[in-house]
């Protein structure tokens, strides 16, 4: 697992930030800390097939995520 910066556009719900938390943990990844503020999003250890259909949805145009990038420390 390598541990991630999930964020999200300003239109994204909690709903749907949640169903990528989800996602996250159903996968065997753990979810770290929640961003609520000034950028929506979390961080997280995630496994590589969660990451590959993370990285598929954020590929599409209407995607309600900003940006996927990874970090050294969790």
């Amino acid at each position: 697992m390598s541990n991630f910066i999930i964020t999200f556009k300003d239109s994204a719900t909690k709903d749907e930030i949640q169903k990528f938390k989800d996602e996250v943990t159903s996968g065997g990844g753990e979810l770290g800390r929640t961003f609520d503020g000034l950028i929506n999003g979390f961080s997280a250890k995630i496994q590589p097939e969660t990451l590959q259909l993370f990285q598929q949805q954020a590929s599409i145009s209407d995607s309600v995520i900003e940006n996927i990038g990874s970090y050294l420390h969790f």
